[in-house]
């Protein structure tokens, strides 16, 4: 065994000294390579990429298509490679010449599988060698995640890496004076799942007990030969396209099959284009609906698709749903059931914000039962509703960014420019200065009785304010007003369905729940609202409420162990009927929203996280001086992760994930001062310097991730 471990490293030594780094002919392939070169076909595999190199311990060099491994005995094999194999091998394996020492490197402590952020302690063994050794980790796509030296004495040496990059196997690699000294093709699989830790734990607390209380909302069951899964209303045991979509605020971070009921809502789309509310449930003897006075159904379905695309980076899977979405934009803008030519707008019946039933007194369902107003009617009051608007132009929005990814770049455009006129349509009619008013009568003369309109703030506010749709100003006259409504001697929360509530009966209900003011959406408190509300509150300036809002979000969770749709004013649970349950995905995940997106700052602004906005606002709360926050998408390999610290004169920011660039906004704690400096892996960079209000953050743009940001003060 000597023998052959002298003469193998007899090989190496010589090669390495031999000629070029790509030798071109055969005469440059030595024994037992050579041998094994011929073998497997020779000239047609063609000439070798490099000379040999230590790779897992073994002597090996590689060709186009497939690598030489040489053997213990004296031989070598070749191994065919995999078709994309230099995607998921780095460069410096290849490329660089071998040194003439050898290095084994190893984990010092047996973790195969780690996290993001996780520490990796590698042990470097290099006999009869004392120096410096360069340690570089690469990711499953080849790409350089983290790198430092090791001092190695008596032939031997350790080095601490955190973990980071594409999730898969991580290369650890070894170089002297820039020549490869040896590489571990496996050393750690790298692994993420969604996690924060800040040492609050209160906030601390929010996601697992959310994640927990959205498994009781999961569905699934097979429809049509094909299985799907969706989250179910609080209050309904249906799949519901608007309580999915809106779910999927939460569920992003942890459920893998966030397409099928998507799919199922496509296959179900009508020839005009309209969607149903409600999907086929065939054990519950129920066939796919509309309620007719809904108008918002279709923008829900665009918004659906394209966060699913988020999650999953699958184009191919877009483009599928690229006929239906355009069909299903075409009819909410063109029906006349629909679309108010005039004033170039959706409309539809008078209902409390985007709720199912009509202002008026009970009806008569079709089965003779009688209902709320679910239904059109000669006597149907009809005009605008704010959030059927707000909503569109979103989902206009992000129907061009789709088209733009798999379709028509034209059609992109004509996108961007209806959800511009769209907005600036709905604020000539319905923003008031403070909010968008509630509802816009297309009659003139309707008033609603018991209630001044232009004082009700209905909750689709909230809603706008995530939806990329406001300027600044609107935004916080928003947040504004809602914080002026808080009033703890009224109501538990702010967060107001509608305020103020209608006149008892106003909305006949046969007895149902939101007849009386302060029930369901007749100005309940939802949770809901007060998510969305605390996610535009961190975006736009207002960050201490934000965390506010999740604080008592966090401690209703803790007291009660459940969430509901709706609470009444003075915290009672709102129980609409028999199938409601104790956990609210609606309302939950728009607090995950608020958590993720809000407090630790991380907007996909693509999918699976490629391009990324990171905007960690901890200094909202001066006790924390370090978090660590990992958000995944278990549907793809996409994540971001980042550890965030502070001292008396700096914050550092170490950020890595799956994705390519980032745009990296570190909110300024009001201790620092005017002058700030910013570093990039050491080397001073200048940042922007932003102003959301009275909040202040140094920006920097990254062509890159898996780097240290740092800004300090005097």
């Amino acid at each position: 065994m000597k023998q052959i471990t002298h003469w193998l490293i007899f090989v190496i030594l010589l090669v390495s000294c031999h000629s070029p780094a790509q030798p071109t002919s055969d005469d440059q392939i030595y024994e037992p390579f050579r041998s094994a070169w011929q073998a497997a076909g020779g000239m047609q595999i063609g000439p070798p990429l490099s000379e040999p190199r230590w790779i897992d311990d073994t002597l090996v060099q590689y060709f186009a298509t497939v690598k030489i491994v040489a053997l213990a005995n004296g031989g070598a094999v070749a191994e065919r490679l995999p078709e994309h194999w230099r995607d998921q091998t780095p460069a410096t394996v290849i490329e660089l010449p071998p040194a003439s020492q050898r290095a084994s490197l190893t984990l010092a402590r047996p973790v195969p599988i780690v996290q993001p952020l996780q520490s990796i302690p590698i042990v470097v063994q290099i006999p009869a060698y004392r120096g410096p050794v360069e340690v570089q980790l690469y990711d499953a796509r080849g790409r350089l995640a983290a790198q430092g030296t090791a001092i190695v004495t008596d032939g031997m040496g350790e080095i601490v890496l955190p973990a980071g990059g594409a999730l898969g196997p991580q290369w650890a690699v070894a170089l002297i004076d820039g020549r490869l000294a040896g590489a571990r093709s496996q050393i750690v699989i790298l692994d993420a799942q969604t996690s924060l830790i800040s040492g609050q734990s209160d906030i601390d607390s929010l996601y697992p007990r959310i994640k927990r209380l959205m498994a009781e909302a999961r569905v699934s069951y097979e429809l049509n030969g094909r299985l799907i899964t969706g989250y179910r209303s609080p209050d309904n045991p249906l799949l519901w396209l608007r309580d999915h979509v809106y779910q999927g605020r939460g569920f992003r971070y942890f459920e893998q099959d966030v397409t099928s009921l998507l799919d199922a809502f496509r296959d179900a789309q009508l020839p005009d284009g309209s969607l149903p509310d409600v999907i086929d449930y065939p054990d519950r003897y129920v066939k796919a609906f509309r309620k007719e006075v809904e108008s918002d159904v279709e923008f829900l379905y665009i918004q659906g698709v394209y966060e699913a695309w988020q999650m999953t980076g699958d184009d191919q899977w877009l483009q599928s749903h690229l006929p239906a979405l355009r069909r299903a934009a075409t009819y909410i803008t063109t029906n006349p059931l629909r679309w108010n030519a005039s004033r170039g707008l959706v409309r539809r019946p008078y209902t409390i914000d985007m709720w199912d039933f009509a202002y008026g007194p009970t009806t008569i369902s079709p089965d003779g039962k009688p209902a709320p107003r679910h239904w059109i009617e000669p006597d149907t009051i009809w005009g605008t509703f704010h959030g059927d608007n707000t909503g569109l132009a979103y989902a206009l929005f992000l129907l061009a960014r789709i088209e733009n990814q798999v379709g028509d770049t034209k059609r992109a455009q004509q996108y961007y420019e209806l959800s511009d006129a769209i907005m600036q349509r709905l604020n000539e009619l319905a923003w008031n200065g403070r909010f968008f008013t509630h509802f816009i009568p297309e009659d003139p003369t309707f008033t609603p009785t018991g209630v001044d309109p232009s004082t009700q703030l209905s909750l689709s506010n909230a809603y706008a304010l995530n939806r990329r749709v406001l300027s600044a100003g609107q935004a916080q006259a928003i947040i504004e007003t809602y914080y002026a409504r808080r009033d703890f001697n009224h109501a538990f929360a702010e967060w107001y369905s509608i305020d103020p509530p209608f006149p008892a009966g106003s909305f006949g209900m046969a007895g149902g729940k939101g007849e009386q003011p302060g029930e369901y959406v007749n100005g309940g408190i939802m949770p809901l609202v007060g998510g969305e509300l605390a996610r535009g509150a961190f975006t736009f300036g207002f960050e201490p409420y934000g965390l506010d809002i999740l604080r008592r979000y966090a401690n209703l969770l803790r007291l009660t162990n459940a969430s509901y749709l709706w609470y009444y004013p003075d915290g009672r649970p709102g129980i609409s009927g028999p199938d409601t349950i104790p956990t609210d995905g609606w309302g939950a995940s728009a607090m995950l929203g608020a958590l993720f997106e809000g407090l630790a700052g991380i907007v996909d602004d693509s999918s699976r996280y490629e391009d990324t906005i990171v905007s960690p606002r901890w200094p909202v709360e001066p006790s924390v001086t370090r978090a660590e926050v990992v958000v995944r998408y278990p549907a793809s390999d996409g994540y971001l992760a980042y550890r965030w610290q502070r001292d008396e004169r700096g914050i550092q920011l170490y950020i890595t994930g799956s994705g390519r660039t980032t745009y990296v906004r570190l909110l300024l704690p009001d201790t620092a001062g005017a002058e700030v400096t910013m570093t990039v892996d050491g080397v001073v960079v200048t940042p922007t310097i932003e102003w959301i209000g009275i909040s202040r953050y140094a920006s920097i743009a990254l062509e890159r991730l898996n780097a240290t940001i740092a800004v300090t003060w005097p």
